[in-house]
């Protein structure tokens, strides 16, 4: 599937004298906003704009490129415990991973995106990519609540929920979500959980 600035191409190299036409799905509009414009500018972001100052990300954001930023929004930080998010917050390493796995290293407009692809993000990992209907899934969530920002250098899709990565996680809270979860309920009634926190 190809894209021109996210308008989907549907027909392709129509041949006229003076030149060729393609033909598209929409109208495509100025663009003058990096990304990191876009989070500055953007209400909805206020939480990710102070995680990305805190985490000095904001340089990258407004580099030449072509990246997508899966962008948190605020809802998406409030549906995290408020120790979780202070926790990640208070934490340099864990903040940049978290935000660097919100970070891919293309710009992937909604429609190029197809059910299966697997995309790496810049922290290294690997985020799930399907379709729920016509909704499109993030690891078998249908997450994506606005598409196609687009940037000078880049594109934004915010998301309706914050993608944690491991390296941003305790033991205790990977754990949780494990085959050892019992375990954790034990050293948690033994008095011992704060050393897996």
């Amino acid at each position: 599937i190809v894209t021109v600035n996210c308008a989907r191409l549907l027909k392709a190299d129509h041949h006229a004298t003076n030149g060729v036409v393609h033909v598209i799905d929409k109208v495509i509009a100025t663009t003058t906003n990096t990304i990191q414009q876009v989070i500055e500018t953007e209400d909805s972001l206020e939480t990710l704009r102070t995680a990305v100052a805190a985490s000095d990300l904001s340089s990258l954001l407004e580099s030449e490129g072509q990246y997508t930023l899966l962008a948190p929004t605020n809802e998406a930080f409030e549906k995290i415990p408020r120790e979780t998010l202070n926790r990640i917050l208070g934490d340099p390493e864990a903040l940049r991973d978290l935000l660097n796995h919100h970070i891919l290293k293309s710009a992937m407009c909604a429609e190029a995106i197809i059910a299966g692809l697997t995309m790496e993000t810049l922290e290294g990992t690997t985020l799930d990519v399907g379709c729920s209907g016509e909704e499109l899934t993030l690891n078998g969530k249908p997450i994506i609540a606005n598409k196609d920002i687009l940037a000078t250098n880049g594109v934004v899709h915010f998301v309706n929920e914050l993608l944690i990565p491991d390296s941003a996680k305790t033991v205790f809270e990977l754990a949780q979500e494990s085959e050892v979860s019992k375990s954790t309920d034990l050293f948690r009634q033994a008095g011992l959980s704060s050393h897996l926190t």
